[in-house]
């Protein structure tokens, strides 16, 4: 594992979104309004269900957010891809605060279940990364499942996540 700390605030999130944080080159978060959280809480390279590692963060929920008002007008919700997409990008995170060297990219996922919404009354949503496989070869690779709560209520569910980093040679 690379020496990084295990809570990164907003300001560490955005030196990753520049390219700041692992490298260039390397692992980077979205920059807002893409960036899907606004802390990390926790990882690990060794936690989680699996031994495997884990991340846990948190995205402070406001009703002036820019999806509420376009999805969808007057009944207006926190769109599941964007629930996703935080997954895949805390996912992605974790490669490169392991130390990875490479760009992130989504591969896929297994199967998304959407049992609730993320309204503009919400205050918290927190996300919780439970990686099953890790591959550190040519092509290094993450598989996890992962969590989406809304003020402490499951809404989202993924298994079989998956992110990749590559480099130029890969």
């Amino acid at each position: 594992m690379a020496d990084y700390p295990t809570q990164f605030d907003k300001e560490a999130l955005l030196k990753c979104a520049r390219g700041e944080l692992f490298g260039p080159g390397n692992a980077q978060l979205p920059e807002p309004p893409m960036l899907m959280m606004d802390r990390i809480t926790d990882i690990s390279g060794d936690g989680g269900a699996h031994g495997k590692g884990h991340v846990v963060a948190e995205f402070d929920i406001s009703p002036d957010l820019w999806f509420f008002p376009c999805h969808f007008p007057g009944n207006p919700v926190m769109p599941g891809c964007l629930m996703v997409d935080g997954l895949w990008q805390l996912t992605g995170f974790n490669l490169g605060w392991r130390g990875w060297q490479g760009q992130g990219f989504a591969l896929g996922a297994g199967e998304v279940k959407l049992s609730g919404m993320v309204r503009p009354d919400r205050t918290l949503v927190r996300y919780e990364v439970d990686f099953t496989r890790v591959i550190d070869r040519k092509l290094k690779m993450g598989v996890a499942d992962g969590k989406v709560f809304a003020d402490g209520e499951e809404v989202c569910t993924v298994t079989g996540m998956k992110v990749g980093l590559a480099t130029a040679e890969s």
